[in-house]
């Protein structure tokens, strides 16, 4: 009796085992490899770089061409017109480039006070030692009209302080002889003193830029130059 019962377990028990398999079904499936062809798994392809952008310069222009676009530079710069002036400069516009009166974008902004213009044409290239017809640098009517910040930028980008233009004045000489002697004309002749003006140069008559102050009532400016001594 004990042998019939073991026979008929163990095929029971083969039946269950062949019944836990059928329960927890497929393995998970394998990773699908590299596209045919590619030496690169999908995930590890390297990249293409963009290629590399340079900035064009300008084509050449012929000589009348050239000439004209200086003209509009100078023109635009006289109307102090940032925007055009620096698209022309873009272009190939020469800041130096003078018109019939012998003003360039960068003198007459300098003598103007169009300080975001002259600023445009001494990152240009503007020679800062040209002059006028006039003889005279830009510093020299900037300190005329009392253009502070424009006197400020013209020093800082080295225009000479002592050119003496064909009048015979100086830059220190003009900020006192044709103004009134106000506040801003008493800063201009503190920031050219600062900056290596000389006060004992004399005018056509002979006379310095401290005897021109006194004999035209300007105490402030005199007490200035006296100080700087």
């Amino acid at each position: 009796m004990r042998t019939v019962r073991r026979a008929f377990l163990l095929p029971a028990a083969g039946v269950l085992a062949v019944a836990l398999v059928a329960c927890q079904g497929p393995g998970p499936a394998p990773s699908p490899g590299p596209a045919s062809g590619s030496p690169f798994p999908e995930s590890t392809a390297p990249a293409t770089a963009a290629a590399p952008t340079t900035a064009q310069a300008p084509p050449p222009l012929s000589a009348e061409a050239q000439a004209q676009l200086d003209q509009q530079l100078v023109a635009a710069a006289k109307a102090n017109n940032a925007q055009l002036v620096a698209g022309l400069i873009g272009r190939g516009g020469g800041v130096n480039a003078k018109d019939s009166l012998q003003d360039s974008a960068f003198l007459y902004a300098g003598a103007e006070g169009y300080n975001e213009v002259l600023q445009l044409t001494l990152a240009a290239g503007a020679d800062v030692a040209s002059t006028n017809r006039y003889g005279g640098t830009a510093l020299i009517p900037a300190s005329e009209h009392g253009h502070v910040e424009t006197v400020k930028i013209l020093i800082a980008a080295g225009v000479p302080v002592n050119h003496v233009n064909n009048l015979g004045w100086t830059a220190l000489q003009e900020a006192i002889l044709l103004n009134d002697g106000g506040p801003r004309q008493q800063e201009v002749v503190r920031l050219l003193l600062a900056a290596g003006a000389d006060p004992d140069i004399r005018d056509p008559q002979g006379r310095t830029a401290l005897q021109n102050a006194g004999r035209l009532g300007f105490t402030e400016i005199a007490a200035l130059i006296q100080g700087h001594g």
